[in-house]
């Protein structure tokens, strides 16, 4: 296996229900983490594209949160409606989904 030129991680941090800053698994970025992996399988892409679950990535408020490097941009909110197009557009396309992105000064 070659060395990806993306690599993804998908926060699966999970805490309790009654948490002050919450869980993304709360925000089913389990779901996100499959729609990922699922996408990769379909596209071949193992080649160019690494998909990781992590812990925390910051701003918890923000979740579901993905995190792409080499860029480290850090979108928030996402669904697994909006994998494919963060694979399209971003994994493939080298440009980012701005309307997913997460502030720099939010994390």
């Amino acid at each position: 296996m070659s060395r990806p030129q993306k690599h993804v991680f998908v926060c699966s941090q999970n805490r309790p229900a009654n948490h002050p800053r919450g869980a993304c698994t709360h925000k089913a970025s389990n779901d996100v983490l499959q729609a990922f992996w699922q996408q990769l399988q379909q596209r071949d892409a193992y080649d160019t594209v690494s998909v990781t679950y992590s812990g925390c990535l910051g701003p918890c408020d923000q979740g579901a949160n993905v995190l792409v490097y080499p860029e480290g941009i850090l979108y928030g909110k996402v669904t697994k409606d909006d994998v494919n197009e963060i694979f399209d557009k971003h994994l493939l396309g080298d440009e980012p989904v701005e309307r997913l992105r997460v502030a720099p000064e939010a994390w």
